[in-house]
């Protein structure tokens, strides 16, 4: 009897362990599936506590792949290639292509661009997607996702197989801020709408073109791409919104670096939190009647001073046509084009 009763005991103690292991695992992945919908947009009025996302996934390589091999003593000695958090700042020499194509490659991952291409801004987009498809994820597919007041104006440009272009129809604006700003509310509804067919995004700016590789290496999480004009700088010389009634506020003595808003990206959940904190904090702002110095610039700047991201490129990501290259910048791989500003946008 004593030994029924014992056996029946363990065997409600296996059926409870196995439940509850049953019951993570479906409330782990909910969290995953509902992240869309069940993240809360957080308000920066305060001083919350930063965030610092990760992405893990098996890195398998193919049997006998053959590549130069790794040293941990030799390589880039004349820049930082990890931050504080441990993230990596991507650099020429600091990774090797064919390896991480090698990776990714079988995962068969797509990745989606956003491009706004609105007024006189639609001259910059045929050398944009012209210059796109020789070097921004060749070899993998690409949806880039144009929003545009002038639809019949986009280009015709030939897209490799796998690769392909969708045009949005957006209104005009009087004033370059309001395209500005308008940008982080698209990009949240672009993204709700491709959650189960994309992997990642980057959100670029159309007076740009490429001139070198851009590829897997720049995947993460949640990757920023440092400023041009202010990575040799103190952080006290960045232009960050500093007024406290703005939600962009961020106070002297922080800040890690000044990131550009002309290029974004990540995993979709992640760029999606990012773009939906930015439209409420903008639009929050709005209703006081504060304008951010550099519109969602200054909001995606505050938002990555508490949310940390994974990745970090290098200005080899973003760099700006007119300035010279400095020695650290071995290649240039994506850089704003010079133009005339009074004659592009509709207000100075």
């Amino acid at each position: 009897m004593h030994l029924l009763n014992g056996k029946i005991v363990t065997g409600i103690l296996l059926l409870a362990l196995l439940l509850g292991v049953l019951y993570c695992y479906i409330f782990q992945s909910y969290r995953v599936v509902g992240s869309f919908e069940q993240t809360d947009v957080t308000q920066v009025d305060g001083p919350p506590e930063a965030v610092i996302r990760t992405h893990d996934f098996p890195l398998v390589v193919p049997n006998h792949l053959q590549y130069k091999q790794p040293s941990i003593l030799q390589g880039r000695t004349d820049v930082v290639t990890v931050t504080p958090w441990l993230a990596p700042v991507v650099w020429e020499g600091t990774f090797n292509p064919v390896l991480l194509d090698s990776i990714y490659r079988p995962r068969n991952i797509t990745v989606a661009a956003t491009v706004f291409a609105v007024g006189k801004y639609i001259k910059f987009l045929k050398d944009f997607l012209e210059t796109s498809e020789q070097h921004f994820f060749v070899g993998f597919k690409v949806h880039v996702y144009v929003f545009t007041d002038g639809a019949k104006q986009v280009p015709q440009v030939k897209m490799a197989a796998g690769r392909q272009l969708t045009v949005r129809s957006v209104p005009s604006s009087r004033r370059w801020q309001e395209i500005s700003a308008r940008r982080m509310e698209m990009i949240q509804t672009l993204i709700e709408e491709l959650r189960n067919s994309t992997d990642y995004i980057f959100c670029l700016d159309v007076d740009s073109k490429f001139h070198g590789h851009w590829g897997v290496e720049s995947l993460g999480s949640l990757v920023a791409v440092i400023h041009p004009g202010y990575y040799r700088d103190d952080r006290s010389r960045f232009p960050y919104e500093r007024r406290p009634t703005s939600r962009a506020y961020v106070a002297p003595g922080e800040g890690d670096f000044y990131y550009c808003g002309g290029a974004f990206g990540g995993r979709l959940q992640e760029v999606h939190l990012l773009a939906k904190t930015c439209r409420a904090n903008f639009e929050a702002d709005a209703k006081d009647g504060i304008e951010a110095a550099w519109q969602e610039e200054s909001h995606l700047n505050r938002y990555m001073w508490t949310n940390k991201p994974s990745k970090v490129l290098s200005p080899e990501y973003l760099w700006q046509d007119f300035k010279s290259r400095s020695p650290e910048v071995h290649i240039v791989r994506f850089s704003g084009v010079i133009k005339n500003y009074a004659e592009v946008r509709p207000n100075v």
